[in-house]
Protein backbone atom coordinates (compact mmCIF):
# COMPACT_ATOMS: atom_id res chain seq x y z
CA UNK A 1 0.00 0.00 0.00
CA UNK A 2 1.30 3.63 -1.29
CA UNK A 3 1.52 6.64 1.57
CA UNK A 4 -0.97 8.00 -0.38
CA UNK A 5 -3.18 4.67 0.00
CA UNK A 6 -2.90 4.89 3.53
CA UNK A 7 -3.42 8.80 4.04
CA UNK A 8 -6.45 9.86 1.62
CA UNK A 9 -5.56 13.48 2.61
CA UNK A 10 -2.59 13.55 0.70
CA UNK A 11 -3.96 13.06 -2.67
CA UNK A 12 -4.48 16.49 -3.60
CA UNK A 13 -0.70 17.46 -2.61
CA UNK A 14 0.46 13.99 -4.48
CA UNK A 15 -1.54 15.30 -7.58
CA UNK A 16 -0.38 18.62 -7.66
CA UNK A 17 3.52 17.22 -7.44
CA UNK A 18 3.07 14.91 -10.45
CA UNK A 19 2.07 17.46 -12.66
CA UNK A 20 4.64 19.80 -12.22
CA UNK A 21 7.80 19.28 -14.89
CA UNK A 22 9.86 16.30 -14.39
CA UNK A 23 12.87 18.53 -14.68
CA UNK A 24 11.60 20.63 -12.29
CA UNK A 25 11.08 17.82 -9.94
CA UNK A 26 14.52 16.46 -10.43
CA UNK A 27 15.86 20.09 -9.68
CA UNK A 28 14.33 20.30 -6.02
CA UNK A 29 15.51 16.72 -5.63
CA UNK A 30 19.37 17.68 -6.38
CA UNK A 31 18.91 20.78 -4.26
CA UNK A 32 17.45 18.97 -1.16
CA UNK A 33 20.02 16.47 -1.84
CA UNK A 34 23.06 19.13 -2.00
CA UNK A 35 21.44 20.86 1.10
CA UNK A 36 21.61 17.61 2.92
CA UNK A 37 24.97 16.37 2.06
CA UNK A 38 26.79 20.04 2.58
CA UNK A 39 24.80 19.86 5.91
CA UNK A 40 28.32 18.26 7.64
CA UNK A 41 30.09 20.69 6.03
CA UNK A 42 28.56 23.78 7.54
CA UNK A 43 27.48 22.17 10.85
CA UNK A 44 30.42 20.87 12.31
CA UNK A 45 33.56 22.92 12.92
CA UNK A 46 37.16 21.12 11.84
CA UNK A 47 38.67 19.54 14.77
CA UNK A 48 42.21 21.51 13.61
CA UNK A 49 40.88 24.34 13.89
CA UNK A 50 41.01 25.98 10.40
CA UNK A 51 38.06 25.67 7.77
CA UNK A 52 37.31 22.65 5.83
CA UNK A 53 39.02 22.08 2.44
CA UNK A 54 37.26 23.18 -0.78
CA UNK A 55 37.57 20.08 -1.97
CA UNK A 56 35.07 18.72 0.26
CA UNK A 57 32.57 21.22 -1.13
CA UNK A 58 33.26 20.37 -4.40
CA UNK A 59 32.72 16.99 -4.65
CA UNK A 60 29.58 17.08 -2.63
CA UNK A 61 28.33 19.54 -5.70
CA UNK A 62 29.84 17.33 -8.24
CA UNK A 63 27.68 14.64 -6.47
CA UNK A 64 24.48 16.12 -6.14
CA UNK A 65 24.17 18.40 -9.12
CA UNK A 66 24.10 15.31 -12.23
CA UNK A 67 20.97 14.63 -10.39
CA UNK A 68 19.13 16.84 -12.29
CA UNK A 69 19.18 14.81 -15.63
CA UNK A 70 19.33 11.45 -13.74
CA UNK A 71 15.54 10.44 -15.71
CA UNK A 72 17.28 11.54 -19.41
CA UNK A 73 20.51 9.75 -18.65
CA UNK A 74 20.23 7.09 -15.28
CA UNK A 75 23.40 5.66 -16.15
CA UNK A 76 25.89 8.26 -17.19
CA UNK A 77 24.13 10.34 -13.69
CA UNK A 78 25.07 7.43 -11.34
CA UNK A 79 28.68 6.88 -12.56
CA UNK A 80 29.46 10.56 -12.33
CA UNK A 81 27.77 10.64 -8.74
CA UNK A 82 29.89 7.07 -8.11
CA UNK A 83 33.07 8.46 -9.21
CA UNK A 84 32.58 12.32 -7.62
CA UNK A 85 32.13 10.96 -4.10
CA UNK A 86 35.23 8.74 -4.64
CA UNK A 87 36.91 11.57 -4.65
CA UNK A 88 35.71 12.86 -1.76
CA UNK A 89 38.16 11.13 0.90
CA UNK A 90 41.22 12.40 -0.82
CA UNK A 91 41.26 15.78 1.17
CA UNK A 92 42.04 15.43 4.83
CA UNK A 93 40.42 18.06 6.09
CA UNK A 94 36.51 17.12 4.91
CA UNK A 95 33.93 16.38 7.33
CA UNK A 96 32.93 12.64 7.58
CA UNK A 97 29.15 12.24 5.25
CA UNK A 98 27.42 9.65 6.58
CA UNK A 99 24.89 8.39 3.69
CA UNK A 100 25.59 9.73 -0.50
CA UNK A 101 22.29 9.95 -0.90
CA UNK A 102 23.03 11.29 -4.83
CA UNK A 103 24.56 7.62 -5.62
CA UNK A 104 21.63 5.90 -3.86
CA UNK A 105 19.10 7.86 -5.99
CA UNK A 106 21.03 7.19 -9.06
CA UNK A 107 21.03 3.87 -8.96
CA UNK A 108 17.45 3.72 -7.92
CA UNK A 109 16.68 5.44 -10.64
CA UNK A 110 18.68 2.61 -13.11
CA UNK A 111 17.15 0.09 -11.55
CA UNK A 112 13.69 2.27 -12.36
CA UNK A 113 14.48 3.09 -15.94
CA UNK A 114 17.23 1.39 -17.68
CA UNK A 115 16.87 -2.40 -19.53
CA UNK A 116 17.72 -5.40 -17.74
CA UNK A 117 21.00 -6.03 -19.09
CA UNK A 118 22.12 -2.61 -18.34
CA UNK A 119 20.81 -2.33 -14.72
CA UNK A 120 22.58 -6.08 -13.70
CA UNK A 121 26.00 -4.86 -15.25
CA UNK A 122 25.89 -1.00 -13.45
CA UNK A 123 24.71 -2.68 -10.26
CA UNK A 124 27.66 -5.38 -10.91
CA UNK A 125 29.99 -2.43 -11.63
CA UNK A 126 29.28 -0.13 -8.64
CA UNK A 127 29.49 -2.69 -6.00
CA UNK A 128 32.89 -3.96 -7.44
CA UNK A 129 34.33 -0.61 -7.55
CA UNK A 130 32.67 0.05 -4.06
CA UNK A 131 34.04 -2.62 -2.44
CA UNK A 132 37.77 -1.87 -3.58
CA UNK A 133 37.43 1.86 -2.36
CA UNK A 134 35.88 1.29 0.77
CA UNK A 135 38.31 1.22 3.99
CA UNK A 136 36.73 -1.31 6.23
CA UNK A 137 34.77 -3.83 6.28
CA UNK A 138 31.83 -2.15 8.28
CA UNK A 139 31.78 0.36 5.56
CA UNK A 140 31.63 -2.04 2.48
CA UNK A 141 28.96 -3.97 4.36
CA UNK A 142 26.61 -0.99 5.16
CA UNK A 143 27.34 0.34 1.37
CA UNK A 144 26.20 -3.21 -0.21
CA UNK A 145 22.68 -3.22 1.39
CA UNK A 146 22.62 0.40 1.10
CA UNK A 147 23.22 0.34 -2.63
CA UNK A 148 21.07 -3.29 -2.64
CA UNK A 149 18.18 -1.46 -1.32
CA UNK A 150 18.28 1.47 -3.32
CA UNK A 151 18.23 -0.91 -6.27
CA UNK A 152 15.39 -3.15 -4.80
CA UNK A 153 13.19 -0.08 -4.30
CA UNK A 154 13.53 1.16 -8.01
CA UNK A 155 12.98 -2.43 -9.20
CA UNK A 156 9.65 -2.31 -7.00
CA UNK A 157 8.77 1.35 -8.03
CA UNK A 158 9.64 0.14 -12.24
CA UNK A 159 6.93 -2.96 -11.23
CA UNK A 160 4.33 -0.92 -9.69
CA UNK A 161 4.35 1.41 -12.83
CA UNK A 162 3.95 -1.20 -15.12
CA UNK A 163 1.27 -2.61 -12.98
CA UNK A 164 -0.97 0.46 -13.11
CA UNK A 165 -0.16 1.30 -16.23
CA UNK A 166 -1.19 -2.19 -17.47
CA UNK A 167 -4.69 -1.48 -15.33
CA UNK A 168 -5.10 2.02 -17.34
CA UNK A 169 -4.93 0.11 -20.19
CA UNK A 170 -7.17 -2.65 -19.42
CA UNK A 171 -9.59 0.10 -17.84
CA UNK A 172 -9.39 1.76 -21.43
CA UNK A 173 -9.92 -1.28 -23.19
CA UNK A 174 -12.73 -2.34 -20.94
CA UNK A 175 -14.31 1.26 -21.68
CA UNK A 176 -13.89 0.95 -25.38
CA UNK A 177 -15.88 -2.93 -24.98
CA UNK A 178 -18.41 -1.53 -23.17
CA UNK A 179 -18.82 1.17 -25.44
CA UNK A 180 -19.03 -1.36 -28.48
CA UNK A 181 -20.94 -3.32 -27.21
CA UNK A 182 -23.26 -0.41 -26.35
CA UNK A 183 -23.52 0.53 -29.14
CA UNK A 184 -24.28 -2.98 -30.57
CA UNK A 185 -27.04 -2.91 -28.00
CA UNK A 186 -28.77 0.15 -29.51
CA UNK A 187 -27.96 -0.96 -33.19
CA UNK A 188 -30.12 -4.17 -32.30
CA UNK A 189 -32.83 -2.08 -30.52
CA UNK A 190 -32.88 0.45 -33.40
CA UNK A 191 -33.18 -2.88 -35.89
CA UNK A 192 -35.91 -4.25 -33.68
CA UNK A 193 -37.98 -1.18 -33.62
CA UNK A 194 -37.56 -1.00 -37.20
CA UNK A 195 -39.17 -4.60 -37.89
CA UNK A 196 -41.87 -3.48 -35.00
CA UNK A 197 -42.49 -0.08 -36.96
CA UNK A 198 -42.74 -2.06 -40.11
CA UNK A 199 -45.10 -5.09 -38.91
CA UNK A 200 -47.51 -2.17 -37.58
CA UNK A 201 -47.85 -0.11 -40.40
CA UNK A 202 -47.76 -2.76 -43.27
CA UNK A 203 -50.91 -4.38 -41.03
CA UNK A 204 -52.87 -1.46 -40.35
CA UNK A 205 -52.06 -0.36 -44.04
CA UNK A 206 -53.31 -3.33 -45.68
CA UNK A 207 -56.41 -3.56 -43.62
CA UNK A 208 -57.32 -0.09 -44.11
CA UNK A 209 -56.51 -0.67 -48.04
CA UNK A 210 -58.81 -3.36 -48.07
CA UNK A 211 -61.74 -1.73 -46.16
CA UNK A 212 -61.34 1.51 -47.91
CA UNK A 213 -61.45 -0.37 -51.40
CA UNK A 214 -64.66 -2.52 -50.51
CA UNK A 215 -66.49 1.01 -49.25
CA UNK A 216 -67.27 2.22 -52.55
CA UNK A 217 -68.73 -0.79 -53.80
CA UNK A 218 -71.14 -1.54 -50.76
CA UNK A 219 -71.99 1.76 -49.79
CA UNK A 220 -75.24 2.06 -51.47
CA UNK A 221 -76.11 -1.46 -51.61
CA UNK A 222 -75.28 -2.32 -48.28
CA UNK A 223 -74.52 0.47 -46.15
CA UNK A 224 -74.41 -1.36 -42.61
CA UNK A 225 -71.67 -3.59 -44.47
CA UNK A 226 -70.04 0.29 -46.03
CA UNK A 227 -70.10 1.53 -42.62
CA UNK A 228 -68.82 -1.61 -40.81
CA UNK A 229 -65.75 -1.42 -43.27
CA UNK A 230 -65.41 2.45 -41.99
CA UNK A 231 -65.39 1.25 -38.72
CA UNK A 232 -62.72 -0.94 -39.44
CA UNK A 233 -60.35 1.31 -41.30
CA UNK A 234 -60.75 3.89 -37.93
CA UNK A 235 -60.33 0.69 -35.69
CA UNK A 236 -56.97 -0.51 -37.49
CA UNK A 237 -55.64 3.61 -37.76
CA UNK A 238 -56.38 4.12 -33.87
CA UNK A 239 -54.42 0.56 -33.37
CA UNK A 240 -51.54 1.71 -35.84
CA UNK A 241 -51.26 4.88 -33.72
CA UNK A 242 -50.83 3.17 -30.27
CA UNK A 243 -48.50 1.08 -31.33
CA UNK A 244 -46.54 3.44 -33.10
CA UNK A 245 -46.53 6.10 -30.72
CA UNK A 246 -45.70 3.22 -27.54
CA UNK A 247 -42.43 2.45 -30.03
CA UNK A 248 -41.60 6.52 -31.25
CA UNK A 249 -41.34 6.60 -26.95
CA UNK A 250 -38.78 4.04 -26.48
CA UNK A 251 -36.28 6.55 -28.79
CA UNK A 252 -37.01 9.31 -26.17
CA UNK A 253 -34.57 9.73 -23.48
CA UNK A 254 -36.98 10.95 -20.83
CA UNK A 255 -40.00 8.07 -21.16
CA UNK A 256 -43.19 8.38 -19.03
CA UNK A 257 -44.96 5.02 -18.66
CA UNK A 258 -44.57 2.78 -21.76
CA UNK A 259 -47.84 0.76 -22.41
CA UNK A 260 -47.10 -3.03 -22.65
CA UNK A 261 -46.02 -4.72 -25.72
CA UNK A 262 -48.61 -7.43 -27.81
CA UNK A 263 -48.28 -11.07 -26.12
CA UNK A 264 -49.85 -14.09 -27.32
CA UNK A 265 -53.40 -13.17 -25.05
CA UNK A 266 -53.74 -10.63 -28.14
CA UNK A 267 -53.88 -12.90 -31.19
CA UNK A 268 -57.79 -13.09 -30.68
CA UNK A 269 -58.07 -9.27 -30.78
CA UNK A 270 -56.04 -9.89 -33.87
CA UNK A 271 -58.09 -12.42 -35.58
CA UNK A 272 -60.88 -10.29 -34.62
CA UNK A 273 -59.40 -7.13 -36.15
CA UNK A 274 -58.38 -9.28 -39.64
CA UNK A 275 -62.19 -11.01 -39.72
CA UNK A 276 -63.70 -7.05 -40.15
CA UNK A 277 -61.98 -6.72 -43.93
CA UNK A 278 -64.06 -10.07 -44.72
CA UNK A 279 -61.57 -12.54 -44.29
CA UNK A 280 -62.74 -15.68 -41.81
CA UNK A 281 -59.85 -16.03 -38.94
CA UNK A 282 -59.59 -19.39 -36.79
CA UNK A 283 -57.76 -18.81 -34.06
CA UNK A 284 -56.76 -22.60 -31.95
CA UNK A 285 -54.29 -23.91 -29.73
CA UNK A 286 -53.36 -27.33 -28.74
CA UNK A 287 -50.82 -28.68 -25.78
CA UNK A 288 -49.91 -27.05 -22.71
CA UNK A 289 -49.77 -23.15 -22.80
CA UNK A 290 -46.71 -21.99 -20.82
CA UNK A 291 -45.28 -18.20 -19.60
CA UNK A 292 -43.13 -17.12 -22.20
CA UNK A 293 -40.45 -14.32 -22.07
CA UNK A 294 -41.39 -11.09 -23.40
CA UNK A 295 -39.10 -10.90 -26.68
CA UNK A 296 -40.85 -14.68 -27.67
CA UNK A 297 -44.31 -13.44 -26.75
CA UNK A 298 -43.66 -10.09 -28.76
CA UNK A 299 -42.24 -12.23 -31.73
CA UNK A 300 -44.88 -14.78 -31.68
CA UNK A 301 -47.44 -11.86 -31.91
CA UNK A 302 -45.35 -10.20 -34.83
CA UNK A 303 -45.01 -12.79 -36.68
CA UNK A 304 -48.50 -13.57 -37.04
CA UNK A 305 -49.49 -9.82 -37.35
CA UNK A 306 -47.11 -10.27 -40.65
CA UNK A 307 -48.59 -13.00 -41.82
CA UNK A 308 -52.12 -12.06 -41.85
CA UNK A 309 -51.14 -8.80 -43.73
CA UNK A 310 -49.48 -11.34 -46.48
CA UNK A 311 -52.76 -13.18 -46.63
CA UNK A 312 -54.64 -10.11 -46.90
CA UNK A 313 -52.60 -8.20 -49.02
CA UNK A 314 -51.80 -10.87 -51.53
CA UNK A 315 -52.89 -14.12 -51.40
CA UNK A 316 -56.99 -13.49 -52.57
CA UNK A 317 -58.32 -16.13 -49.37
CA UNK A 318 -61.34 -16.28 -47.92
CA UNK A 319 -59.98 -18.19 -44.53
CA UNK A 320 -57.11 -18.17 -42.57
CA UNK A 321 -56.07 -20.27 -39.38
CA UNK A 322 -53.75 -19.27 -36.55
CA UNK A 323 -52.60 -22.20 -34.90
CA UNK A 324 -50.09 -22.13 -31.41
CA UNK A 325 -48.86 -25.29 -30.60
CA UNK A 326 -47.42 -26.03 -27.64
CA UNK A 327 -44.57 -28.77 -27.46
CA UNK A 328 -41.79 -29.80 -24.55
CA UNK A 329 -39.41 -27.12 -25.24
CA UNK A 330 -40.90 -24.96 -28.29
CA UNK A 331 -44.02 -23.42 -29.56
CA UNK A 332 -44.86 -24.00 -33.15
CA UNK A 333 -47.48 -21.03 -34.59
CA UNK A 334 -48.83 -22.17 -37.79
CA UNK A 335 -50.49 -19.45 -40.24
CA UNK A 336 -52.69 -21.03 -43.26
CA UNK A 337 -55.29 -19.95 -46.10
CA UNK A 338 -56.90 -21.14 -48.48
CA UNK A 339 -55.52 -18.72 -51.35
CA UNK A 340 -54.10 -18.88 -54.52
CA UNK A 341 -50.92 -20.45 -53.09
CA UNK A 342 -48.33 -20.40 -55.85
CA UNK A 343 -44.86 -20.10 -56.30
CA UNK A 344 -42.85 -20.11 -52.81
CA UNK A 345 -43.60 -16.67 -51.46
CA UNK A 346 -46.66 -13.97 -51.78
CA UNK A 347 -45.79 -11.84 -54.44
CA UNK A 348 -44.99 -8.65 -52.85
CA UNK A 349 -41.44 -7.30 -53.10
CA UNK A 350 -41.34 -6.29 -49.72
CA UNK A 351 -39.73 -7.97 -46.55
CA UNK A 352 -42.18 -9.16 -44.70
CA UNK A 353 -41.41 -12.96 -44.95
CA UNK A 354 -37.87 -12.25 -44.90
CA UNK A 355 -38.69 -10.26 -41.42
CA UNK A 356 -40.47 -13.18 -39.98
CA UNK A 357 -37.36 -14.88 -40.71
CA UNK A 358 -34.91 -12.75 -39.33
CA UNK A 359 -37.68 -12.45 -35.72
CA UNK A 360 -37.07 -16.07 -35.66
CA UNK A 361 -33.82 -16.49 -36.02
CA UNK A 362 -32.91 -13.83 -33.70
CA UNK A 363 -34.45 -16.11 -30.78
CA UNK A 364 -32.84 -19.36 -32.11
CA UNK A 365 -35.80 -20.81 -33.82
CA UNK A 366 -36.58 -21.03 -37.40
CA UNK A 367 -38.98 -20.51 -39.78
CA UNK A 368 -40.28 -22.34 -43.08
CA UNK A 369 -42.87 -20.65 -45.68
CA UNK A 370 -44.15 -22.07 -49.05
CA UNK A 371 -47.92 -23.47 -50.70
CA UNK A 372 -49.83 -25.60 -48.32
CA UNK A 373 -49.46 -29.42 -48.75
CA UNK A 374 -52.89 -30.30 -48.23
CA UNK A 375 -54.44 -28.27 -50.40
CA UNK A 376 -54.56 -24.95 -51.75
CA UNK A 377 -53.28 -22.04 -50.32
CA UNK A 378 -50.04 -20.72 -48.26
CA UNK A 379 -48.67 -21.77 -44.96
CA UNK A 380 -46.32 -20.27 -42.68
CA UNK A 381 -44.46 -22.09 -39.97
CA UNK A 382 -42.48 -21.10 -37.30
CA UNK A 383 -40.77 -22.34 -34.37
CA UNK A 384 -39.79 -20.43 -31.03
CA UNK A 385 -37.90 -21.65 -28.51
CA UNK A 386 -39.50 -21.75 -25.05
CA UNK A 387 -36.27 -20.60 -23.51
CA UNK A 388 -34.11 -17.52 -25.01
CA UNK A 389 -31.59 -18.69 -26.91
CA UNK A 390 -28.29 -16.70 -26.83
CA UNK A 391 -26.09 -16.76 -29.72
CA UNK A 392 -22.80 -17.11 -29.77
Amino acid sequence: MSLVSALPFLAPAHSRWKSLPVLWLDTVLAVLVLVVQMWPLLSRSNPSGGPWDWWGYAVVVASAVPIVWRRRAPVTVLLASVIATSLYDLADQVAAQPIWYGGLIALYTVAAYSPPLRRVVILVVTLGGGLLLVGSSDTALRGIVLFVAAYAVGRASATSRAYAAALEERAVQLEHERQAEAERAAERERARIARDMHDILAHAVSLMVVQAEAGPVVVRSNPARAEAAFDAIASAGRDAMVQLRRMLSVLKEDTGPRAPQPTLDDLAGLSDQVAGTGLDVVFSSSGEARPLLPDIEVAAYRVAQEALTNIVKHAGATRADIRLIWQDDTLMISITDDGRGSGTSYPSGGNGLIGIQERASALGGSATMGPRADGPGFQVLVRLPLAESVAA
